[in-house]
């Protein structure tokens, strides 16, 4: 369309970028505020940290992972 504006951002790179010399007390206050928001709009960084997580988990740790969601769903 003419005079739109094409922002081709890759969501994963940006929010790693931003976070890759983070220490962990911002990482944490990010994700706390992220939750308390409630805003959608903080959801896909919440997913990029969430796949970040699973894909370095090992086998162990993703059943822990899972066996917590399960549970916090009931």
């Amino acid at each position: 369309m003419k005079g739109m504006v094409n922002l081709n951002i890759d969501i994963r790179k940006h929010i790693i970028s931003n976070f890759k010399n983070a220490d962990v007390d911002e990482i944490k206050a990010s994700i706390e505020a992220s939750i308390k928001e409630k805003d959608e709009i903080t959801l896909p960084g919440l997913g990029v940290f969430f796949e970040v997580l699973w894909t370095s988990s090992d086998e162990n740790s993703r059943e822990y992972i899972l066996n917590t969601l399960k549970n916090s769903l009931n």
